[in-house]
């Protein structure tokens, strides 16, 4: 890795609907990856030794996936496509991503930037505008301060903006015409100014 370049310097929104994901970790922060998962449709299988009272086993049972109390096994990454670890022991979280990693799949480790292929933001949404916020690892804290500032702007009308534009963009395109040709900014200080 270059000196000059953040680590996870590439910024990606996927497509996770019916996508196979793993989370290694029955507690409190594995639920909350998984839940953001769940949020995004992909079907989570999550493994735990233990499992919290945190996990909403019966959602994610619902939409395709499978709770496993057990010990984690390498068994547990068949036919995943990306796997979060979050067991809180750093050595377990390390071999999980060493075993992933060896299979090529993506893995992110909670609080283990080392042990990552991807990081996961701080994330706000508002209909269909999405914010994510990263630091590259360094201060998730700072992350979701930022988001929560970034948040109160999406508040102003952000999501019936977009729907409208939506609209504009798919009208012109059915008439033959080109979205990349159009200057955008006046239109947008015009709906901005509408819902202030």
């Amino acid at each position: 890795m270059k000196a000059h370049r953040s680590r996870f310097s590439y910024p990606v929104f996927l497509d996770l609907d019916e996508v196979p994901v793993l989370v290694v970790g029955g507690g409190r922060i594995g639920w909350r990856k998984a839940e953001g998962f769940l949020d995004a449709g992909a079907i989570v299988r999550l493994v735990g030794a233990d499992i919290s009272a945190h996990v909403d086993v019966e959602r994610i049972t619902a939409a395709g996936g499978e709770v496993i109390t057990a010990t984690f096994d390498d068994r547990h990454l068949e036919h995943q496509r990306l796997v979060v670890t979050a067991t809180g022991d750093l050595e377990t979280d390390a071999a999980i991503s060493d075993a992933a990693r060896a299979r090529s799949i993506w893995t992110n480790a909670a609080d283990q930037p080392v042990d990552c292929e991807f990081i996961l933001p701080a994330i706000t949404r508002a209909g269909r505008v999405t914010a994510a916020i990263s630091t590259d690892g360094a201060s998730p804290a700072l992350a979701g301060f930022v988001r929560d500032r970034v948040a109160e702007i999406l508040e102003a009308g952000v999501a019936e903006i977009a729907d409208t534009l939506a609209t504009e963009r798919a009208a012109v395109q059915a008439a033959g015409g080109s979205t990349e040709d159009i200057d955008w900014r006046p239109r947008l200080d015009e709906l901005f100014a509408q819902h202030a």
